[in-house]
């Protein structure tokens, strides 16, 4: 009978190895505490992830491909420069430079050439280009005010120019009261290295007068052109008038003051009563020559 026990207790035992197993088992396939519906969520996510991410992928490689890069340009850098939305875009060089060759002897590509160039802030190629677009369209008085206007701020700019050279000319040239003279300074002569300097400086000044002086002579050739273009033009006999004189003053030439003098006769002449009339009347008593009594 006490066999009988001690086998039944080993039989009540027996289920619970059992029940341990399959709690073990259960624990090890969650061994992390996870939630088995999370684990599929994050999974169903990288499937698509992948799927983006080779999308973007492709968008990435057209956008490169249409941007140029790689290829020899800016890229991104020059849509982004070649970008105004506030004003229209103008004719390129390029284009202005195609018309003229397919019509050399229409104005269109000229005008287009000059505006092109403006627009890159090339003054001198876009006094040519005028210049050869009111060679054919003479009566364009519009074309010649403007070609006036950038002759003159051509000559402004190299004024400014010329006076530097100026100063480096004369900083580059040694002083003569400082020194020796006599047999004593023939005897030292010259510094070679400041000889040379000076005459750079000065050879440099000196080619900056010229085209200066040409800047001027362009500009009062053309608004002579629209003075005569347009006879009652107030405003470009004054124009010439003042241009002329400025040009009397740097090249020295009396030839401009009696332009000026006759530009400024012209102006009081269609406007009597203006406002400046008394000043101009003065400066043409000061750039008029005396008449010997």
């Amino acid at each position: 009978m006490a066999r009988a026990a001690v086998k039944a207790k080993q039989q009540a035992k027996a289920p619970a190895p059992a029940r341990a197993a399959r709690r073990s088992s259960r624990g090890r396939r969650h061994a992390s505490g996870g939630n088995p519906n999370e684990q599929l969520f994050f999974s169903r996510l990288r499937r698509k992830a992948k799927f983006m991410y080779f999308l973007l992928a492709i968008l990435f490689a057209l956008t490169f491909a249409f941007l140029g890069v790689g290829s020899g340009s800016n890229g991104l850098s020059d849509l982004f420069r070649n970008i105004n939305v506030f004003s229209s875009s103008g004719p390129s060089v390029s284009s202005a430079q195609k018309e003229i060759r397919k019509h050399p002897n229409l104005p269109k590509g000229y005008r287009d050439l000059a505006t092109a160039y403006e627009g890159k802030g090339e003054t001198a190629s876009a006094i040519t280009a005028l210049q050869q677009y009111v060679g054919i369209a003479k009566k364009d008085g519009k074309a010649l005010s403007e070609l006036a206007g950038l002759q003159l701020s051509q000559a402004a700019d190299l004024q400014n120019q010329y006076a530097q050279a100026y100063e480096n000319a004369q900083a580059a040239s040694p002083s003569s009261s400082f020194l020796p003279t006599g047999k004593l300074g023939t005897g030292l002569g010259t510094n070679p290295i400041q000889s040379a300097q000076s005459s750079l400086a000065q050879e440099a000044a000196g080619n900056l007068y010229q085209q200066l002086s040409l800047a001027y002579a362009g500009a009062v050739s053309t608004y002579q052109q629209l003075a005569k273009l347009q006879p009652g033009n107030s405003d470009a006999e004054f124009q010439l008038g003042n241009t002329a004189q400025t040009a009397a003053q740097i090249t020295g030439q009396a030839s401009y003051n009696t332009a000026a003098v006759k530009a400024y006769k012209r102006y009081l002449k269609l406007n009597p009563d203006s406002a400046t009339a008394a000043q101009v009347r003065q400066l043409i008593k000061t750039l008029e020559p005396q008449k010997k009594k």
